[in-house]
């Protein structure tokens, strides 16, 4: 066996057929992030004629010294003992001989599967087995972290999409379809934008991802060459919005007004009527205030206004919310929850299996500052990915240590 470095198309041959797979282990991602200065290459095991395993290496250099990441690890069957054995020896010698210190991998090997309740409903048998294997060819694990402090979440969360629209959506929890339905009757419409409308991404996540405008931008031009990625956005259609508001107004100062005769008239149970009206009037008080604020919305943005947009790559029969962001402002619309609907339809329709959300924290910790986070994706009925986490395999000894005393490895393992 032997390590081969091998072409755009050889490489995207493999990763079409491989599973598991994952959308940063394809040219598409390695052009995107060649963008952002980092290095990179293909690289493939060889057992003659016959590829075996794979991955895309990214490579980068700070002080003169170069680290490597395999984003989601390399595909390989893990469980393939020797497989494992003879293409870590061989992509040890090979980074090694490059003057690269380390590689860090966070492999798509799964621990266990959690339902939306925190309840895990399947374990890797052969975990602790491949686990150990790893450590004992020289795999550091980096532990098991709880939030976000790996190179990719440790912990994802997906939506089985293999199910007729009715199901999908009574799986749904009843104050998110709450939420949607509300949202439709608000006003909110779901668009599918072009590399025109990435600004509206940009503005919504700026200051929470390290990413600027260009990086979603290359990502689109790449991945959309081979009409793999979309971009949605909401926007909450003003004038929709006010004529809502001004009917349900009408409506609630009809049954006050009714109520308010029934009174004079003296027809009824008076304390019955009174409760009532009690009801009816903080409604009518409800849609008098939002009556004034859609009018202002209406004259302030006549064109609507931008309330959430994901970027989504589609990959082999999965499909995975990339980069998504909402307008806080205009959260208690529900646009991003509509959102979601809108695209587990759509994607159920066409055909693919999965919808992933993106990453959570542990969903079994304890006073978890990322609670309404994990809550807002698992109502959508998600089940929980939890993978291994990161490792880390030394390929150039003398170089790592004198790398590791001299600036320390945190800042390159974070990038």
């Amino acid at each position: 066996m032997h390590i081969k470095l091998l072409s755009n198309s050889e490489f995207l041959e493999f990763a079409k057929i491989f599973k598991p797979g994952s959308i940063y282990q394809t040219p598409y991602y390695a052009f995107t992030m060649n963008e952002e200065n980092y290095t990179t290459m293909f690289v493939g095991l060889m057992d003659g004629n016959v590829l075996k395993a794979a991955s895309l290496i990214l490579v980068y250099k700070i002080n003169g010294f170069k680290y490597a990441l395999a984003p989601r690890g390399f595909l390989i069957d893990y469980n393939d003992d020797d497989l494992v054995s003879n293409f870590t020896k061989l992509i040890k010698k090979f980074l090694g001989k490059k003057d690269i210190v380390a590689i860090k991998i966070n492999p798509m090997i799964v621990r266990k599967i959690y339902n939306s309740i925190g309840h895990a409903i399947t374990s890797n048998s052969m975990y602790d087995e491949t686990f150990n294997r790893l450590k004992k060819m020289g795999y550091f694990h980096l532990g098991y972290n709880n939030y976000f402090e790996a190179l990719k979440p440790r912990f994802e969360a997906y939506i089985n999409l293999d199910l007729d629209y009715v199901k999908l959506f009574g799986n749904i929890d009843r104050s998110c379809r709450n939420k949607i339905r509300k949202a439709v009757r608000d006003g909110i419409k779901v668009y599918h934008g072009n590399i025109e409308d990435l600004k509206y991404l940009y503005e919504q996540t700026k200051g929470k991802y390290p990413r600027g405008l260009q990086y979603y931008m290359d990502l689109y031009n790449f991945f959309g060459k081979d009409n793999l990625i979309d971009f949605y956005y909401s926007k909450l259609d003003t004038t929709d919005y006010l004529k809502y508001t001004q009917g349900k107004y009408n409506e609630y100062s009809k049954k006050s007004t009714e109520l308010s005769n029934k009174l004079i008239s003296q027809k009824g149970n008076a304390d019955k009527i009174i409760s009532e009206k009690l009801n009816i009037d903080k409604m009518v008080v409800k849609y008098r205030n939002q009556l004034a604020e859609a009018t202002e919305y209406l004259k302030n943005y006549p064109e609507g206004i931008i309330t959430s947009s994901a970027l989504v790559i589609k990959w082999q029969d999965e499909v995975y919310f990339a980069i998504d962001g909402y307008d806080e402002r205009y959260k208690r619309f529900g646009a991003k929850q509509l959102m979601i609907w809108k695209l587990m339809g759509r994607y159920a329709k066409l055909g693919y299996k999965k919808l992933h959300l993106g990453g959570v924290s542990n969903i079994n910790k304890p006073n978890n500052k990322y609670k309404g986070l994990n809550e807002f994706k698992l109502n959508f009925h998600a089940n929980v990915i939890e993978y291994a986490g990161d490792f880390e395999l030394i390929t150039n000894s003398p170089r790592y240590f004198l790398y590791k005393n001299s600036f320390g490895i945190t800042g390159i393992l974070k990038k």
